[in-house]
């Protein structure tokens, strides 16, 4: 075997080290992009946010095409090992791998960073290839001259691709001179010549300018667009219950604390960093703060970019909001609206995103705890004093202390943005939905439910095993509180829920516009099983 570098022909010491660990096979990656190589398609970047096993997938990458090392041990009982194509492509190739990271932190000015790194690669080419690499400036050009003399290409791994971006994102000279070098490996007549493959990965999809991409000849997958890499940007509900029921771990708790994430073709995909962590520790928590601060959270959440306050108290309470991804240029620096704000948080993994809506959301409670704890020492205190009075509300509706909840929803309503006055049972129902933001814990939140003879404007079902009631909330303008009350028993909306056992709440709430005061009346009643 030929000896491992630091940047030629990694090794596969890292790939070696997870396998002793608590390890989910993603391998099958391997067989996606063994079609790719050599081929027009052979550019994959793919982007999805810290927690997520970008690195995992480098260093697996790394072991299996590099041709300093044996790596059959490591595969032979994981997924690719079944693939036609796994002995073929079995350590046989010169792979240079680049942790971007690496040279950010290794470098003296981190201006150089690019000059650097094309140094440090050149010297340990020329002293792989001493008859062929003279001094050069530019990798792509040394590479090229090794291609050419040698007769064979290379597999280019980038790590953590954008992290230059990250920490220069406001130096527009070092970037686009990093765009230069990538353009120079993956965008020129060489190309072809020197590459077999390529697998970029990083948090941020490649950079836009205008509408155009920096590297067009790239195939990314994002969190956006995960396409036929949906299945290995994270954790799939199948492997989180065979961990579960291998350590003997409560799946309902696993689900509830790290799923949501969801794809067209993935319905259901968890923070594998998070799952692996709660299986280590036998508990269910926020793991995020351990390899990041909620502060690059709080940075945007303070811009309040187009009414991106509001958007957030409906997300908070369960509420999916609509966005345009399309203007995200795909850096953290040119966020000119309230959709690029969310569509980055989607990429760093605070918010989840359905495409068939084109709405985001947050995917789970330790995103929500994060996403609480960021409002709450941010600028917008307004905020978390909504969250407060939803939280206390919540609680006086079980107690059925109608009074409290009265003067709940007039408080929130004085706060928030919601209207300033009512003209129609529309606005109440805003009022509303800002008000019991605290039930998207324990409860599903369904408008206009069809039951018995007609619709209940909201009704909030308890999520299962949460131990609470089924609550229906009738709203009414103009009209006394009694009058909706009797609107919900009359029209028989609790039938929708025969079966379900337990109890269910009646809430009757109402405005009225003269003296701009909100009533509330609340009813019990038992549901048979």
């Amino acid at each position: 075997m030929d000896l491992m570098g630091r940047y030629l022909n990694f090794g596969n010491a890292g790939f070696a080290s997870i396998r002793k660990d608590l390890y989910v096979d993603k391998s099958g990656v391997i067989s996606l992009l063994n079609r790719t190589l050599g081929t027009p398609n052979k550019l994959t970047c793919v982007s999805r946010p810290r927690r997520f096993g970008k690195s995992f997938t480098a260093k697996m990458l790394c072991a299996y095409y590099d041709k300093s090392c044996d790596s059959r041990a490591l595969f032979s009982d994981l997924e690719i090992a079944k693939d036609d194509s796994f002995y073929r492509h079995l350590n046989q190739y010169d792979v240079i791998y680049l942790d971007i990271t690496w040279f950010l932190t290794t470098t003296g000015n981190i201006q150089d960073t690019v000059t650097y790194l094309q140094q440090e690669v050149i010297k340990e080419l020329s002293e792989a290839f001493p008859k062929v690499t003279a001094q050069k400036h530019s990798l792509a050009l040394a590479l090229s001259d090794i291609c050419q003399a040698v007769s064979r290409k290379f597999i280019i791994i980038i790590d953590e691709w954008d992290a230059l971006f990250r920490e220069t994102k406001e130096n527009e000279h070092i970037q686009k001179e990093y765009i230069k070098l990538l353009r120079s490996l993956f965008k020129s007549s060489q190309t072809d010549l020197i590459v077999e493959a390529a697998y970029l990965t990083g948090i941020l999809p490649i950079k836009k300018y205008g509408t155009q991409s920096a590297l067009t000849d790239f195939h990314e997958y994002t969190m956006i667009q995960p396409m036929k890499m949906a299945k290995y940007m994270g954790f799939t509900e199948a492997e989180v219950k065979e961990l579960c029921s291998q350590y003997e771990i409560d799946f309902r708790k696993m689900k509830k604390w790290y799923d949501g994430y969801s794809f067209r073709k993935m319905k259901s995909v968890y923070s594998p960093n998070s799952v692996m962590q709660a299986v280590r520790n036998e508990e269910f928590s926020s793991y995020w703060t351990e390899t990041e601060t909620y502060e690059s959270l709080k940075l945007y959440i303070d811009m309040n970019m187009d009414g991106l306050k509001e958007t957030l108290i409906q997300m908070l309470g369960g509420i999916q909001c609509e966005i345009d991804t399309g203007t995200f240029q795909n850096d953290l620096t040119s966020l000119k609206s309230r959709d690029d704000v969310l569509t980055l948080l989607v990429h760093l993994g605070y918010l989840a995103y359905d495409a068939d809506k084109k709405s985001v959301f947050i995917p789970n409670e330790e995103v929500r705890m994060e996403f609480l704890r960021a409002v709450k020492s941010g600028r917008h205190k307004q905020l978390y004093k909504i969250i407060q009075a939803s939280e206390k509300l919540l609680k006086d509706t079980l107690n059925m202390n109608s009074k409290n909840v009265e003067d709940a929803i007039e408080y929130i309503h004085k706060i928030s943005a919601a209207p300033t006055f009512y003209n129609n049972e529309q606005a109440l129902r805003s009022v509303i939905r800002f008000a019991y933001i605290s039930c998207a814990e324990d409860f599903q939140e369904i408008q206009e439910l069809p039951s018995g003879t007609g619709y209940a404007d909201v009704a909030f079902l308890p999520k299962k095993f949460s131990g609470m009631p089924v609550i229906i909330v009738e709203l009414k303008w103009n009209k006394s509180p009694d009058r909706a009350i009797h609107q919900i028993r009359e029209r028989d909306y609790a039938q929708v829920f025969a079966g379900y056992g337990g109890e269910v709440l009646f809430v009757g709430i109402t405005y009225d516009v003269k003296t701009k005061k909100h009533s509330c009346v609340i009813e019990k009643q038992y549901l048979s099983e």
